[in-house]
């Protein structure tokens, strides 16, 4: 009977494996997590909510992660063998429509004349170094591409709506682009045997995934007076993201190389849609 209970929950649990497997590999999830930062930022800023600012973050996003899955399919291959093995079999279908999405949200900006339209060339550009340059076999460099990459969404939100030397985006844009190179540093834990073969030089393959942990712990734990700061000078809405640190640092001890990429890329990357969502709950309230 015990056996059969067992069986039966297991029968339950894979419809829904699979369907978190499909929204992460597909880039569904990460599209999703990036629009989370952008209306974070709407909101914490005190900006009214529009959708196509919402729409060309996930647009972009979508397009940059679906050319990365393509460009690393051979260190995929070593690392995260599930996922190329959807990238084999559906990576192109994915990659055409995060073109098409890119192109769409390009041709919008320039038709509607938004402000800092040419702004959305800048994330191919730090997306073609990733994916296509050789940039991110040097120690750190890549980690810092990546935190760039999610610290320019803020930065986009006070293009689009006129206050880019604001305090609140100022903050934000840097908020996100350590809190995101400290979690692309633990990310590179799960990739440790095929980055070496890859001839990548990552944190974890140069100090340790221990001292990787310990060093985002650190880091991590520097931004808890930067939010009380924060909160202080700028708003008590800020305190929220207490909640993205504290799911941070929850989760920085279970990164090691024996967990699996859903962990990583749903859990990990789950951050994001954490943080919109208890925005979300403090602002409507």
């Amino acid at each position: 009977m015990a056996e059969t209970s067992g069986t039966g929950n297991l029968r339950l649990f894979y419809p829904l494996k699979t369907v978190v497997e499909f929204l992460v590999h597909s880039n569904l999830y990460i599209s999703s997590s990036a629009t989370g930062v952008a209306l974070t930022t709407v909101l914490l800023a005190d900006l009214r909510v529009e959708p196509l600012p919402l729409f060309i973050v996930f647009s972009v996003t979508f397009f940059i992660y679906s050319l990365n899955r393509v460009t690393d399919l051979a260190e995929d291959e070593q690392n995260v063998p599930r996922r190329a093995r959807f990238t084999k079999r559906y990576g192109r279908e994915i990659l055409a429509t995060g073109v098409f999405l890119y192109i769409a949200a390009l041709v919008l900006a320039f038709v509607l004349e938004l402000p800092g339209a040419p702004f959305l060339l800048l994330p191919v550009v730090v997306g073609g170094l990733y994916s296509l340059g050789r940039a991110k076999r040097v120690l750190l460099v890549k980690n810092i591409i990546v935190g760039v990459a999610w610290g320019l969404i803020p930065l986009g939100v006070g293009v689009y709506y006129g206050v880019l030397l604001t305090p609140e985006i100022i903050f934000l844009a840097g908020f996100f682009f350590i809190s995101l190179t400290v979690a692309a540093a633990l990310f590179d834990i799960k990739d440790i045997e095929g980055d070496r073969r890859e001839g990548i030089r990552t944190v974890p393959n140069v100090f340790g995934p221990s001292a990787t942990r310990i060093g985002a712990f650190v880091v991590i734990s520097v931004l808890v007076p930067a939010v009380v700061g924060a909160a202080f000078f700028l708003s008590s809405e800020y305190f929220v993201l207490f909640g993205f640190l504290g799911y941070v640092l929850a989760y920085i001890p279970f990164a090691t190389p024996e967990r699996g990429p859903l962990f990583y890329g749903f859990v990990i990357d789950g951050e994001h849609v954490f943080v919109t969502l208890l925005t979300v709950l403090v602002e409507f309230m």
